[in-house]
C-alpha cells in the first residue's frame, strides 16, 4: 500500500486509505489541542459523503471538549451521508463514552483494518457498553 501521512497539527496524522480519510490522533486530546483537531475535522466533513476513521489507539488522554470534538465530526459526517468511525481497544476511552452517554453514538472498531474494511452492520464493532 501507498502511504502518504499528512501532519495537520500536532497530535494528529492523516492519510488516505481508497476513498477513507484515517486521522491518527496522538496523545492528548484536550481544551487545548481540540481547536485544530476540530478545525481539521470540520475540513475533512464539509464535502458530500465524508468517509472517516479516528484512529484514536494512541490517545493517552481525553477530556470533555476531545469527546466534543469527536461528536461534531460525527454529526457533520452524518450530515452530509457520510460516516465515522472511531479505532480504540483503550478501556479508558470506552469508560468515557459509557460515562458520557456517548456508547451508543460511535461504531467502535478494536483493529485499523476493521474499521476500514467491514461493512456497516457486518458485525465486529465492539461495544463501548460491554465491560
Amino acid at each position: 500500500m501507498n502511504e502518504l501521512w499528512i501532519q495537520s497539527a500536532p497530535c494528529l496524522r492523516e492519510r488516505v486509505v481508497g476513498s477513507i480519510t484515517v486521522v491518527e490522533l496522538r496523545g492528548e486530546i484536550d481544551v487545548q489541542t481540540a481547536p485544530p483537531v476540530s478545525a481539521r475535522l470540520d475540513s475533512l466533513t464539509s464535502g458530500p459523503s465524508p468517509e472517516l476513521v479516528l484512529d484514536l489507539r494512541s490517545v493517552t488522554f481525553i477530556d470533555c471538549r476531545g469527546l466534543a470534538t469527536l461528536c461534531r465530526a460525527r454529526n457533520r459526517a452524518l450530515d452530509r451521508g457520510g460516516r465515522l468511525r472511531l479505532v480504540t481497544g483503550s478501556p479508558r476511552i470506552l469508560w468515557m463514552l459509557r460515562l458520557t452517554n456517548l456508547a451508543h453514538a460511535f461504531d467502535v472498531y478494536p483493529r485499523l483494518p476493521d474499521a476500514l474494511f467491514r461493512e456497516p452492520g457486518a458485525g465486529g464493532v465492539m461495544s463501548a457498553t460491554a465491560g
